[in-house]
């Protein structure tokens, strides 16, 4: 029995040792001694279940003692182990085919593994084994390389172990001897053998890996241990910490054989109470991520051949490996802060599935709770924790992948510390195939569901925490799956709540900051519901359309998946941005959720798509592919803001702030890459590196903006104008055409309204039911005023030849440009613009349209942009999106080495200028003004909707059918078939057209009823036809002053389709012609408006500006004024139009004309007053009393008004 017994000793001795011999082997008794021991890698890695692509490199045994139990009972008890210290290291493998051959060791053994489950097996299996010290040093390389210095090196993991003990237990993982141990599988149809690791003690040190002790590293040390980069990082040198100390712990261990004694599968069930790092400082924690994202790149690379595994005859076909923590405290502690990470039951689980060929890895990560803390700020704040909001409780969503991946090797279940009753806040599942197959089998796919989540951003860790992420988190290209793999990724977060507060000091920067618009918003709240993202080269895209683009056909449906192609799709069933209202007092922060928060944008179901492809077919590595296609979809069902004037500039100012935030972190990016990238992005054409091909929708279902009034005393304000706009659709294209650039841009919205409040005062909460308050505004039940509608669109439905109906959208406009690479085609430089407006109603007049631009401050007192208009325009001009305001330059041809550009461009910059060839043509279709003047917009709001009388039967109102404007530049003249340059102006003729021009008078007066209420007021005019007829050719000319442009015209059509009727009186004519004065010169003050806001000062003129703003009363006569014209022009030159006479009045009549207009008025309304004050007189009413007061006033400064017209005409 003795010699049986030390037969299978030295069987096994010989499959774990590396050339032992039986000289080797000399038993004293029970105990046998042995030192000095190498023990076989390959062996050891195979029995452990290490990843293929580690292998150990050193293994060794200082000292070993064997102690052997009697000879009667070696069946029932253990062969005890005892090892002093056990030294290991293992490598990342950087070939994994060099490590291919096997030991000679594995042919010994193969002969006997697999003929059986023998004596000599069942006494391995029943072994103690007890080490003092196990010593593990861990390399790996993933994240190291290609880096381009020795500072993103990842560091070495030095592990450390003591009083490490593993025996052997029962299926309920109790201690019983072996003989019952065995009896488990006597009724099955594997061998199961089941074991129990524990450790007292565990200890983890980061060292700095051989290459970071170079010249250049150690010098920049000598600067101190303080000595931080521009962005603050302190990444000079790192000389090593400790991680993680004194952690215990116990794993249970699970080997499944057939019953041929071949190796089936292996788990093993690693759980950690708790792991504690009380404080690791700022280099330890970078050197920390650069490790763990080489363990990562080491555990996933795609190009690991499974058949390197099967070298050792005991690598298992199955694995699978889990790790329980229930507790994981980090605390990064630094001079200037303090960050600390609390996790709660932390659970990996890695399962391989091996079939000879293909290597199937499923990965599992769950975390239960997570916290992330600042603990330096005062007072310290929660940066991520779970929503506290409760949610109901939906079951744990697995992917399909991972359902039944692997069948169980435990036989009995999970572990009671392993069952997670609640469903984690975070759950990842990835799996992964190696090597990678090609396409279209997907190499990985990911999935990611995570529970309710709540951030709170601050600036300092913020900026802190990218830097971290930057520095730690970097995987190469490649790395990780080879290019031509494609993958698929799936994110699911149900809640996401992000807190922005706001430093006042930081957030104001500027020096002419409203300080009482900073003081009323202390932050702002993000929340987002259901938010989904997916990343796969299969999506079907529904919003891109793709099937009907055909530079796309390689992203149709049913072509071939490759890694030349990419998709991604994001969206989100609801977001809004609230403010956070300063309350004003410290004890109320409570009621922030209650009143103090705001919500000013609100948007429902909102996806965005995105899809590239190269053009060559080569797998896309850089992100937009040069020279290849994209096409980015944005659509969004709807969209409601309910912001003041107030709220606005706040989200203004905080999108700047956004924008100094982001380029700091875009700073920290850049610095940590900037050894790796060097100089090559300023190398190379700039078409080379842009796509060729590029798309962007969006879609906008429903449009709602409320502008609010600011008021101190509601949190919600009153609303002043509501905008509501129906499907607008925008596409703009860019396209690579050889030697010129073109960009194509679409805009098609179907239909807006816009409702306003009377201009005149503010409204006050006086009611609850429909009332008029003091100014006579219409009040609603909510206190607030009745919003009127001052502008809409009436869609009239046509019909095609076939028959089919269609409405024309109130908005259609169409501009292509094609700009040229080369300066020398600058003439080619052509500007195509289309533009229909169909339908437009406005109701208040133009004037009143102006009183509004007035109010809200978007015009000022002088005509030109507000003063808040202007101060937000600044913010935005002043933040990220500046180089939209500015003018920009166009890089062409970088230079040579020699300082010369290929193109002869000197610098390889070319500025883009005017166009030289536009084609501009603006048409305007079935248009509704209703002339209002003060009088019926007074009218208006006394009217109830019970009562309600047609707006144009108490107004006079002007339609016309089609109104075309035209411009474009001079034809080319050529000389011997080649032209004179660039035009000098862009626009040299506008030509201006209108058919059907009416002005219909009003059809009743107040007090007669319509018999059928009319949308918004207007009743549309059923089968009018017929109207005037007018077009205008004006041209441009050049003055002495300056080479100015002025404009005159040419000359006019006028033409009558049908016979016109006009029945009008005196009173009413003269009303009219005050109303189209009045609105002619509102339109041109707010032209003139318009185009100081775009800066156009310069290329219209100030001469120009100066019309418009006095456009209804001698800004026509400046126009056709017959001064302007040379005196000795040719026969050919451009002379004054005969009806111009008719314009050229003497002052002195046109003077008396109106003092007789006005004298007429005055005496209407005094005649009306006296009506009025003798029907007020009857009456006994206290009402009554207060208007018969009013209307005597109102009489008195009539008369005053009468004796100055009187005085007047003397003067004349």
């Amino acid at each position: 029995m003795e010699s049986i017994l030390a037969r299978a000793l030295e069987y096994t001795l010989k499959y774990w040792l590396k050339s032992f011999s039986r000289d080797q082997f000399k038993l004293q008794g029970r105990t046998v001694q042995l030192s000095n021991l190498d023990i076989d890698g390959d062996a050891l890695h195979s029995s452990v279940g290490l990843p293929p692509a580690l292998c150990v490199t050193t293994a060794k045994v200082g000292k070993l003692e064997i102690v052997l139990p009697s000879v009667s009972n070696v069946q029932v008890e253990p062969i005890v182990v005892q090892i002093d210290r056990l030294d290991l290291v293992i490598e990342e493998n950087p070939d994994l085919d060099a490590s291919g051959s096997p030991s000679s060791s594995q042919s010994s053994s193969s002969a006997v593994k697999g003929s059986g489950y023998g004596f000599a097996d069942k006494i391995a299996d029943g072994m103690t084994v007890e080490i003092r010290t196990v010593n593990l040093l861990l390399e790996t390389r993933g994240g190291a390389r290609s880096q381009g210095g020795a500072t993103w090196v990842s560091p070495l993991a030095s592990i450390t172990i003591r009083n490490l003990l593993l025996y052997t237990t029962n299926e309920n993982w109790e201690v019983v001897n072996l003989k019952e141990a065995r009896d488990f599988s006597n009724d099955k149809s594997f061998i199961y053998v089941f074991k129990k690791l524990e450790w007292e003690s565990l200890s983890i040190d980061l060292l700095p890996h051989p290459d970071m002790f170079t010249e250049a590293i150690v010098a920049r040390s000598q600067g101190g241990g303080n000595q931080r980069d521009d962005d603050g990082a302190k990444r000079v040198f790192f000389g090593g910490e400790r991680f993680i100390d004194g952690i215990s712990g116990q794993a249970y261990i699970t080997v499944q054989r057939t019953e041929l004694n071949s190796p089936l599968g292996l788990e093993v069930q690693l759980h950690i109470t708790e792991a504690i790092c009380p404080a690791i400082s700022e280099p330890g924690l970078r050197a920390l991520l650069r490790f763990l994202t080489g363990l990562y790149v080491c555990l996933n690379r795609g190009d690991v051949d499974p058949k390197v595994q099967q070298r050792s005859t005991e690598a298992a076909g199955r694995s699978l490996v889990s790790i329980v923590v229930d507790h994981i405290f980090l605390c990064i502690k630094d001079a200037e802060y303090q960050l600390e990470l609390l996790m709660q039951s932390l659970f990996f689980s890695r399962a391989s599935i091996s079939d000879g060929e293909n290597d199937n890895n499923l990965t599992k990560v769950m975390i239960s709770g997570l916290f992330l803390r600042d603990t330096f700020s005062r007072p310290p704040c929660t940066l991520v924790q779970p929503s506290m909001q409760a949610t109901k409780d939906d079951p744990l969503l697995i992917p399909e992948f991972a359902k039944n991946f692997c069948p169980p090797i435990y036989p009995l279940g999970n572990q009671h510390w392993q069952l997670n009753e609640c469903v984690p806040l975070l759950c990842l599942h990835s799996l992964q195939i190696k090597p990678s197959p090609l396409p279209p089998s997907f190499a990985t796919q990911t999935v990611i569901n995570c529970e309710p989540l709540m951030i709170h951003l601050q600036e300092e860790s913020c900026l802190r925490i990218c830097s971290f992420l930057a520095d730690g988190i970097v995987v190469n290209p490649g790395s990780v799956l080879p290019d031509f793999s494609v993958n698929s990724f799936i994110f699911n977060l149900k809640e996401l709540d992000v807190t922005v507060p706001l430093d006042p000091e930081k957030f104001n920067t500027g020096s002419n900051k409203d300080d009482s618009v900073q003081n009323s918003f202390t932050g702002a709240r993000l929340h987002i519901e259901n938010l989904f993202f997916s990343e796969s080269p299969s999506l079907k895209l529904r919003l891109l359309n793709l099937e009907k683009d055909p530079a796309c056909f390689c992203l149709w449906e049913g072509q071939p998946v490759d890694a030349s192609q990419k998709k991604w799709s994001g969206e989100a069933s609801h977001l809004s941005l609230s403010l956070e209202r300063t309350i004003g007092l410290t004890g109320l922060q409570s009621s922030l959720n209650t009143l103090g928060l705001l919500r000013c944008v609100e948007l429902k179901d909102v996806s965005v798509e995105v899809t590239m492809a190269t053009a060559d077919g080569s797998p896309l590595t850089n992100v937009p592919p040069p020279g290849g296609i994209v096409r980015v979809g944005v659509a969004c069902e709807q969209y409601v803001s309910n912001t003041s004037v107030e709220q606005l500039f706040f989200v203004l100012d905080l999108y700047a702030y956004f924008g100094r935030v982001s380029e700091k972190i875009v700073f920290v990016g850049k610095n940590t890459r900037r050894e790796k990238n060097g100089d090559e992005s300023s190398h190379g054409r700039l078409m080379d590196k842009v796509p060729s091909d590029t798309g962007v929708s969006l879609v906008v279902k429903s449009l709602q903006l409320r502008f609010l009034e600011s008021s101190s005393m509601n949190i919600q304000g009153m609303p002043l104008v509501q905008f509501i706009g129906t499907d607008l659709f925008i596409n703009v294209t860019h396209q690579t055409l050889g030697g010129a650039i073109a960009v194509s841009s679409t805009l098609r919205w179907e239909n807006i309204e816009v409702d306003c409040v009377d201009t005149e005062g503010s409204a006050h909460d006086n009611g609850t039911t429909l009332t008029s308050n003091e100014n006579g505004l219409l009040m609603c039940g909510n206190g607030y005023p009745q919003l009127k509608a001052v502008l809409w669109v009436h869609n009239r439905r046509n019909h095609r030849s076939n028959g089919i109906a269609f409405s024309d959208p109130f908005l259609d406009i169409s501009i292509v440009q094609v700009i040229p690479l080369s300066e020398e085609d600058l003439e080619c430089h052509t500007l195509n613009v289309s533009a229909c407006i169909s339908g437009l109603r406005l109701g208040g007049g133009m004037n009143y349209a102006e009183a509004l631009l007035h109010r809200f401050g978007i015009l000022g007192p002088d005509g030109g942009p507000g003063k808040g208009l202007s101060k937000g325009i600044d913010n935005l001009r002043a933040g990220p999106l500046s180089k939209l305001f500015q003018t920009s330059t166009l890089t062409i041809d970088s230079q040579e080495g020699d300082g010369s550009s290929r193109d002869g461009n000197e610098g390889g910059i070319l500025h883009i200028r005017k166009p030289d060839d536009v084609d501009v043509t603006i048409e305007l279709k079935n248009w509704l003004f209703a002339l209002e003047g003060a009088q019926e917009m007074a009218e208006t709001w006394w009217f109830s909707d019970n009562e309600y009388v047609g707006r144009e039967q108490r107004c006079w109102h002007t339609t016309f059918k089609n109104l075309q404007v035209k411009a474009k530049s001079s034809p080319k003249h050529l000389t011997n078939g080649k032209s004179h340059g660039m035009q000098k102006y862009p626009v040299e003729l506008v030509t201006v057209g209108i058919e059907g021009l009416q002005t219909l008078k009003p059809h009743a007066q107040k007090g007669t009823h319509s018999a059928v209420s009319p949308a918004n007021g207007i009743k549309e005019p059923v089968g009018t036809h017929g109207g005037i007829n007018l077009e205008a050719r004006i041209v441009a000319t050049e003055t002495n002053v300056d080479e100015m442009v002025k404009w005159i015209v040419e000359n006019v059509k006028f033409s009558v389709k049908e016979p016109i009727e006009a029945t009008v009186t005196k009173d009413e004519l003269q009303h009219l012609a005050f109303l189209c004065k009045s609105e002619v010169d509102s339109m041109g003050r707010i032209t003139a408006g318009v185009l100081r806001l775009l800066k156009l000062e310069g290329s219209v003129g100030q001469g120009t500006i100066d019309q418009l703003s006095n456009l209804g009363s001698e800004g026509i006569d400046k126009i056709f004024s017959p001064e302007k014209l040379s005196r000795g022009s040719s026969a050919t030159s451009i002379g004054p139009s005969p009806s111009l006479n008719l314009i050229s009045e003497n002052p002195r009549l046109t003077a008396e004309s109106t003092v007789s207009s006005l004298e007429e008025a005055v005496s209407d309304s005094q005649a009306k007053c006296a009506s009025l004050v003798s029907d007020l007189a009857v009456s006994d009413s206290d009402s009554s009393a207060q208007h018969l007061s009013a209307i005597k006033q109102l009489t008195q400064k009539l008369e005053n008004m009468q004796n100055l017209l009187t005085r007047l005409r003397t003067q004349i």
